[in-house]
């Protein structure tokens, strides 16, 4: 029996876990497993270590058998340093794994974890991996090194610990600094690194457009479409004829526009307004793109497949084809469109008195900017008033109900994180050539208005229908992190009022970002109250959004780019039409909770390589500026260093080994770094000044030193 320890457990422990298995004593277990006499110490530690660990159990009668507990099954998120995180479906709050307990486990594993520790005071819940059921990562993107007659492949992704070997002949000819696609063949034990073979290479490292290829690659992200795919959209996306708008609401002869960013291509939503006696009339007019995508059809199933468009630094990956996306599903100006149109009254005070759905044709009279509707309505730009001049009075008017429903959100205690997103100039070869805060302005907030007060009021128009529906939900917070937010904030003098249950109220939320505007911890605050929130999601149940201080929200306004959308446009239709019947009720029933949690996983993984991309473009730029001097503010900070965001929105870390003067150690409560010697702090929020002192292409970390 020439096996490891390790594997000499696993054999023991697969037999015990055996639907077969009765329960032994341990000469009994000796025997079936012929265990030869001068192995029997070895074997007697192999059941020691599986029951000191937890994973067996001795019976009264000395018999051994698998513990008995209930299978808690989940993710784990490895941090890339040993430890990690084992997130289970249904609860709030993730169980911590120590490097020890991991099991050595891949991150994204589907593992099985025994509760080793509760939750006390600052310390999290803490687990013990038992069982890896399943591998969630079954190939690894990076760049590949090699060392003679075998090589190995450098991750991109951080949170992989090791470097994965790459044999004699499994090289597919690739050399250093090809950045390429390995596939796993062996996890690794004992010590060893885990084991592939090069399946793909992409590309040498410096080659443009490489780098985001590699995070497509890495995050399993579709490239093109099938035949079949593209074959079908281009059948279907035929120009609108006079049978195709039978029967709808001929919207042609009102004024209606798109308002998008200047290099927007897919226009899936048009707005329209009149005012009458203190009434807003407002139509939200969407494109109607489930008249080109079928239920079930090889388009419907992509985009199921896809969930989302995703945005990346130097490309889109579409949900959909641009024959659809980019064509007859885009409300261009001047050309016949069919639409899903939500037509609401609106009072003085924001309240929407009444409401109409309807499938509708419509022709939008003018392509909009934001840039050309903020001149028109802050800057009073004379030339652009002139050039859209029939125009002007419909944009007061809606900058006049915009600034209703917003003041009315705002009073119900809708919070608002107004961070400025990056906005990355690259040039031909994807290549930044500048790296700028991309500020929101009156037209953008116009717009979000409109699509917001759209959104909830057919979520809510639906709820009380009693039908079928996927919901935006986005849930109350956890009380720990509320607890923690509300400490932390005390020592800056602002405070969040909680309720006897440890509950908040968004309006709380939303108080504090208003006592904070303007101070220099604002941005750092604020996103501190972010991360005490909770992750919106897709639901089959509308349990309200906390974050906009609302009982039903859906996500109705952007059917070219989100699978929900197009899966509740389905269902508008449906009931539209009269055809909502037992039948069709029992099938959305069966499909749409799948529906709604594929499309929540798919959107975070959309989020992630979007981040990921944006932080490699972010130390492309910053690698020119090495050495330079920069004034920023204190991001966030850890017993290892503080991370410092300069104005451009790039972040960077300095390590305390970079911080002079003094042995700084790290205050966990008041998050701060203090000298052990001269006392001087660094806080979050405070105002530093760093030198760009090294940067990782690789993995896109930017190394800050106090300058």
């Amino acid at each position: 029996m020439n096996k490891s320890f390790a594997e000499r457990k696993d054999i023991v422990l697969q037999l015990m876990m055996s639907e077969f298995y009765v329960p032994m004593k341990e000469k009994e277990l000796a025997v079936m497993l012929q265990v030869k006499p001068e192995d029997r110490p070895v074997f007697k530690e192999v059941l020691n270590s599986l029951l000191a660990e937890g994973s067996i159990m001795v019976t009264k009668r000395g018999r051994y058998q698998k513990m008995e507990h209930t299978a808690i099954i989940g993710t784990f998120l490895a941090s890339g340093k040993g430890y990690g995180f084992v997130q289970v479906e249904g609860e709030s709050q993730d169980y911590f794994i120590p490097a020890q307990d991991s099991l050595r486990a891949f991150h994204m594993d589907r593992v099985e974890i025994v509760k080793t520790a509760e939750a006390h005071g600052d310390r999290r819940r803490t687990a013990r991996i038992v069982r890896i059921i399943e591998h969630g990562i079954t190939s690894v993107v990076g760049t590949y090194q090699s060392l003679g007659h075998y090589g190995f492949v450098i991750p991109d992704m951080r949170k992989l610990e090791q470097d994965l070997f790459i044999p004699k002949g499994s090289d597919l000819g690739a050399v250093n600094g090809h950045k390429v696609v390995a596939e796993i063949t062996d996890y690794g034990k004992d010590g060893r690194n885990p084991e592939g073979k090069i399946v793909e290479i992409l590309g040498h490292i410096n080659d443009p457009g490489v780098d985001i290829l590699s995070v497509v690659k890495a995050y399993s992200l579709p490239e093109m479409f099938e035949e079949n795919v593209l074959r079908q959209a281009e059948r279907v996306a035929k120009p609108v004829s006079e049978a195709d708008c039978r029967g709808r609401a001929d919207l042609r002869n009102v004024q209606m526009v798109t308002i998008d960013g200047e290099d927007a291509r897919d226009l899936d939503d048009a707005v329209s307004l009149t005012e009458e006696n203190g009434l807003f009339y407002l139509g939200v007019h969407i494109a109607d793109v489930t008249n080109y995508v079928q239920e079930n059809s090889a388009l419907d199933r992509e985009a199921l497949k896809r969930g989302t468009s995703v945005y990346l630094a130097d490309r889109v990956i579409p949900m959909l084809p641009h024959t659809l996306s980019n064509g007859i599903c885009s409300l261009n100006e001047g050309e016949d469109r069919l639409a899903l149109s939500c037509l609401m009254t609106i009072d003085e005070k924001g309240n929407v008195i009444d409401h109409t759905l309807t499938e509708s044709v419509i022709s939008v009279d003018r392509r909009m900017t934001y840039t050309s509707v903020q001149k028109i309505l802050t800057q009073k730009d004379e030339d652009e008033i002139e050039k859209y001049r029939p125009l002007v009075p419909m944009f007061e008017q809606m900058d006049q109900l915009a600034k209703i429903l917003r003041t009315k959100r705002r009073k119900r205690g809708s919070i608002d994180f107004d961070f400025p997103e990056t906005k990355l100039v690259l040039d031909e070869n994807g290549y930044p050539l500048d790296v700028l805060p991309y500020e929101r302005n009156d037209a953008t907030r116009l717009i979000e208005d409109f699509m917001l007060i759209a959104n909830e009021t057919v979520a809510e128009h639906f709820y009380w229908q009693e039908l079928p529906f996927v919901y935006r939900i986005h849930e109350h917070p956890d009380q720990e992190k509320i607890q923690k937010l509300v400490t932390f904030i005390r020592n800056y003098g602002f405070h969040i009022k909680v309720g006897a249950k440890e509950e908040v109220h968004p309006k709380e939320i939303q108080k504090l970002l208003d006592s904070i505007s303007g101070t220099p911890q604002e941005a750092m605050l604020s996103r501190l109250t972010l991360r005490s929130m909770k992750r919106a999601r897709y639901s089959t149940v509308s349990s309200g959004h906390f974050g906009l201080a609302c009982n039903y929200y859906c996500h109705f306004t952007s059917p070219i780019r989100r699978y929900p959308d197009l899966q509740i446009h389905r269902i508008i239709k449906e009931q539209l039409r009269g055809r909502m019947d037992d039948a069709r009720i029992s099938h959305y029933r069966a499909i749409l909770d799948g529906v709604a949690e594929q499309s929540s996983r798919l959107e975070r993984r959309a989020e992630e390589a979007e981040r990921e991309t944006i932080k490699l473009k972010k130390a492309q730029y910053m690698e020119n500026h090495v050495q330079e001097i920069f004034e920023g503010v204190i991001s966030g900070t850890a017993a290892w260093g503080m991370y410092v965001e300069l104005p451009n929105t790039v972040e960077g870390m300095v390590h305390i080994s970079k911080i002079p003067g003094d042995y700084y150690i790290y205050d966990e409560n008041a998050c701060e770094l203090r000298g052990d010697v001269t006392g001087r702090t660094y806080r979050l929020g405070q105002t530093v000044t760093v030198k760009v002192s090294d940067v990782d292409l690789l993995s896109g970390n930017i190394d800050f030193s106090i300058a």
